[in-house]
């Protein structure tokens, strides 16, 4: 479980990246909360249906955090201020579904509907605490400007147009979609 919800992080802050979200602040907001209260429905749903046992939304969104945590750590390093760099909360809307799933008595649609309904609204509250408390994207561009890079570590900028027409980059995005309940079909057809 800590293997692939580390994993599954990977998908979480992509979709509706914590960089990209302090450096486009509100105009983001709305997709950022979107998406990452879905990835964390969809994550932490799977993990406790698969285990039966409340509190492993709030496990799953603890590695998440901690994880992501050392990605912050890991820009810090190259140079930005560490109040500069988001880690989204998600640990207390996973509790909120965790205590959802325990008060309807581990009903899995109950947990679904309500607890999923829980996350989206609570979580874009969190994350609006947290996104007043970052630093001025503009100001932060002026003042601390991308370090210089030796020629091998630079990162090599993606061809988005080609990247998003790519037949590979489709198929490995609806792979990614389709694992989750496709997974949970195969759980339920052994049981």
């Amino acid at each position: 479980i800590v293997v692939v919800a580390v994993n599954s992080t990977l998908l979480t802050i992509n979709a509706g990246d914590y960089i990209f979200y302090s450096d486009w602040a509100w105009t983001s907001f709305v997709v950022f909360s979107i998406s990452q209260s879905t990835m964390l429905v969809v994550g932490a749903i799977y993990y406790m249906l698969f285990t039966g046992v409340p509190g492993t939304a709030t496990y799953y969104a603890t590695i998440m955090t901690i994880y992501t945590w050392v990605a912050k750590g890991a820009w810090f390093a190259l140079g930005y201020p560490y109040d500069f760099v988001v880690t989204p909360v998600w640990i207390p809307s996973a509790m909120l579904l965790d205590l959802t799933y325990w008060a309807t008595r581990r009903n899995k649609h109950a947990a679904i509907i309500i607890g999923g309904t829980l996350v989206g609204l609570s979580l874009p509250i969190f994350n609006m605490i947290n996104l007043l408390l970052v630093r001025d994207p503009l100001e932060m561009a002026f003042k601390y400007p991308r370090p210089t890079l030796p020629p091998y570590m630079t990162p090599i900028e993606p061809q988005v147009g080609k990247f998003y027409n790519s037949p590979v980059a489709l198929g490995s995005g609806a792979g990614a979609v389709l694992s989750a309940p496709i997974a949970a079909l195969g759980a339920k057809l052994n049981t």
